[in-house]
């Protein structure tokens, strides 16, 4: 089972927003996923590979060179965009 955390700044409004439909999205495809929520702050103790979060926080964790698969989305609510950007991030850790 891959552990992804969704995160934002304060790991309230639209991270919250954004697992509800990364959950929904999950049922959808069958994936063997598992999803954690917080704010940034927690970030260091997560011991999975893949961090979803908005574009812009996505963008800042890049640049502080973070090491997880970090995915950003500009749409928490469309489930197309989460569906893309998270199938190629398992499809990419799934190669290493």
């Amino acid at each position: 089972m891959v552990k992804a955390l969704v995160a934002c700044r304060a790991g309230v409004g639209s991270s919250l927003m954004l697992k509800i439909k990364l959950n929904q999205v999950i049922d959808e495809q069958h994936w063997d996923m598992e999803v954690e929520h917080s704010s940034l702050d927690e970030l260091e103790s997560f011991d999975g590979p893949i961090i979803v979060t908005l574009s812009d926080v996505a963008a800042d964790l890049k640049s502080e060179g973070v090491k997880k698969e970090i995915v950003g989305i500009t749409n928490i609510l469309d489930k197309n965009e989460i569906q893309t950007k998270v199938g190629a991030a398992l499809e990419k850790i799934g190669d290493q």
